[in-house]
């Protein structure tokens, strides 16, 4: 006969719960998986609403004024929901101007300050391991991913040399400082094993990498590869799936630099995405002169040329600003015709927005915001329409396309799905929109699809059979 036991079980303190709320860009996004990953090797859970969790983190962005408001904005939200606010990211360097918003906050620390935040978190919640939960393996070597499993981003750098006008960047996130060339491969070698079918390298100036370690050379599966984009790139193409396949690796934050043309040829191979992510900014010499960036747009137009030669199937995406101190209508026009000229596939718009900070503020001759909403109805006029002639011209052909979501079968039992070609990078660029797909189909495979039909933005299609 068994007797019960005489003491009373010991009972195991539950996990400290961590609610996250991540803002702006990928390259945030990269920070918030990074402490996440910490915080559950320190024995921290993570909790799914506001209610759920002892405190929350909001990961905050500080780039323009109204990103400002919006990280403002969700402080406040979050204390309001929780109480128990600490505030990270780039908005985190005006410490002064969130304490005044709210000053309940618990703790303020800067873009990637990873220690700080941790050091934060476990003063203000801190962990509740014992000398049972010390025994189980913490998943340290498993990072967390805020996106989906079959897209990653990989970011290659952290702040930037340059100095525009309109940008605070540097004083928010510092100079450039490259990661060494092995460790982002590691990183990309591991995330490919995990699952990932596509990389998206980001930094303040991927074409910038190495240049403040020298390009540093790192031994990688035997060989010597430099801390430079070229190497780096053609490292990356030899990576592979499960299934034998390159992932897709599409390049994002390239400055024209002479030699990203040693990229193109890797595109041409299939190697890399034939992707470029190209922040021009302007087209206008003067217009780029006054905001302290290249102005070579008439050789940018040949190289354009040229890389199409190499790789007919590169898409170029690219962002401009309009309203820029000093912008008059002929320099708005100048642009209009580069932009004709330049036929770029993705074009995002924005209207100059004064920044804290940024020495464009003290420029003369700023544009009234009335032309500036007449400056953009313009632009987004001709791009959607250099878009969709673009897009026009992709009916009929097939092309590879990566799934993001597989939706339910509606009346008829049809099920749709929801993917992107090549020229189309997660959340920023357009969308290929799949009928009547087998019910097999999972996000991240990638299947080729018939392109039945086009609008300004997006593709349609069928999966080819």
């Amino acid at each position: 006969m068994t007797t019960a036991p005489t003491t009373k079980p010991t009972v195991l303190a539950e996990q400290k719960r961590i609610g996250m709320v991540s803002l702006g860009c990928p390259k945030a996004l990269v920070d918030s998986e990074r402490i996440l990953t910490r915080l559950r090797a320190d024995g921290y859970a993570f909790a799914e609403d506001y209610a759920g969790a002892d405190v929350v983190l909001v990961n905050t962005c500080g780039f323009l004024d109204s990103a400002k408001e919006e990280s403002l904005a969700a402080i406040g939200e979050a204390i309001a929901e929780n109480g128990r606010v600490i505030v990270t990211g780039c908005m985190g360097e005006e410490a002064d101007a969130i304490r005044a918003a709210h000053p309940q906050v618990l703790a303020v620390t800067g873009a990637h300050q990873y220690e700080q935040v941790v050091e934060a978190v476990h003063t203000h919640a801190p962990p509740s391991q014992g000398p049972f939960i010390d025994l189980i393996p913490q998943p340290s070597d498993t990072d967390i991913k805020l996106t989906p499993r079959h897209y990653s981003y990989l970011k290659i750098s952290e702040g930037c040399n340059h100095s525009c006008a309109f940008c605070i960047i540097p004083d928010l996130r510092g100079k450039l400082a490259s990661r060494r060339v092995d460790a982002c491969l590691r990183e990309a070698e591991k995330l490919v094993a995990a699952g990932t079918k596509e990389l998206l390298i980001i930094s303040q100036d991927t074409s910038a990498y190495g240049v403040d370690i020298r390009h540093e050379s790192r031994q990688w599966h035997g060989r010597e590869v430099r801390a430079h984009m070229t190497d780096l790139a053609r490292e990356l193409g030899q990576l592979r799936t499960a299934d034998g396949t390159p992932p897709w690796v599409r390049l994002h934050y390239v400055y024209p630099y002479p030699h990203v043309d040693q990229v193109i040829p890797l595109m041409a191979e299939g190697l890399l995405t034939p992707y470029l992510d190209i922040p021009f900014q302007h087209a206008s010499p003067k217009v780029l002169k006054l905001m302290r960036r290249p102005a070579n747009e008439a050789k940018v137009l040949e190289r354009l040329k040229t890389w199409r030669d190499i790789c007919p199937d590169i898409a170029i995406r690219s962002s401009f600003v309009v309203g820029f101190p000093g912008e008059t209508e002929e320099d708005f026009e100048y642009l209009l015709e580069w932009l004709e000229e330049a036929q770029l596939d993705r074009v995002g718009a924005f209207r100059f927005e004064p920044v804290e900070g940024a020495a464009a503020n003290a420029l003369p001759d700023h544009v009234p915001e009335a032309v500036k909403e007449e400056r953009y109805a313009r632009i987004m006029e001709v791009t959607e329409r250099i878009s969709a002639a673009k897009l026009a011209a992709k009916v009929g052909r097939t092309l590879p396309v990566i799934i993001d979501e597989v939706g339910e079968p509606d009346e008829d039992g049809d099920i749709g799905a929801t993917g992107r070609s090549q020229a189309d990078a997660p959340e920023i660029d357009g969308a290929v929109y799949l009928r009547n797909v087998p019910e097999s189909l999972q996000p991240g495979d990638i299947v080729e699809a018939t392109i039945e039909d086009a609008d300004a933005h997006d593709l349609f299609g069928v999966i080819a059979r």
